[in-house]
């Protein structure tokens, strides 16, 4: 969708940006303990995201892996943000939540909408994996996949969004990780 904004908007836009301090890791629970590893086999922190895993390619969702959960662990929420966004808010573009405390990975493609995973609401409203698609000519983006580790399950309605996610959070998180994967349309 964000393709078709002309190259020259992107560029006009390109000092706007959501900013990694507004991300939920850094607003929310700054004070969580950092201490879960969280990695994917198809990108490095901070390295570039395969084509595969965004808009201009088929849009399934990255593989990813924590692991150093704390004890006391009863759930794991996952979450990604694009702190690039040119918004006043990073973009949610995935909201995974009470997985087991034993499940230590989600396969690539493993946060469909047709997922066997708690799915919460993505900034486009929907269920699931939205792909980075950002403004062409805008610069990189910055997408932070988040880990949290809780010390009891959410008690949440089907398809929480952000708010409702970071709201039942609040007081529970025992620890957390992160990984940053960079995407840029030119």
């Amino acid at each position: 969708m964000l393709e078709k904004i002309p190259a020259a908007v992107g560029q006009a836009l390109s000092g706007l940006k959501a900013g990694l301090e507004k991300t939920v890791f850094h607003a929310d629970f700054a004070d969580a303990p950092e201490t879960i590893a969280l990695t994917s086999p198809a990108f490095a922190d901070g390295a570039g995201m395969p084509v595969r895993f965004t808009a201009d390619g088929d849009g399934t969702s990255p593989p990813l892996a924590w692991s150093g959960l704390s004890a006391g662990t009863a759930s794991v929420a996952i979450l990604a943000e694009d702190a690039g966004s040119p918004t006043p808010q990073p973009l949610v573009h995935l909201i995974v939540w009470n997985l087991a405390p034993d499940v230590s990975d989600l396969a690539e493609g493993a946060a469909s909408a047709n997922a066997r995973v708690d799915l919460g609401k993505n900034s486009f409203l929907k269920d699931g994996w939205l792909p980075p698609d950002p403004p062409t000519g805008h610069g990189p983006h910055r997408y932070l996949f988040q880990v949290y580790a809780l010390d009891r399950l959410l008690d949440l309605p089907a398809s929480p969004g952000r708010g409702s996610l970071v709201d039942a959070m609040r007081g529970h998180v025992l620890a957390k990780g992160s990984l940053a994967g960079i995407y840029e349309r030119r």
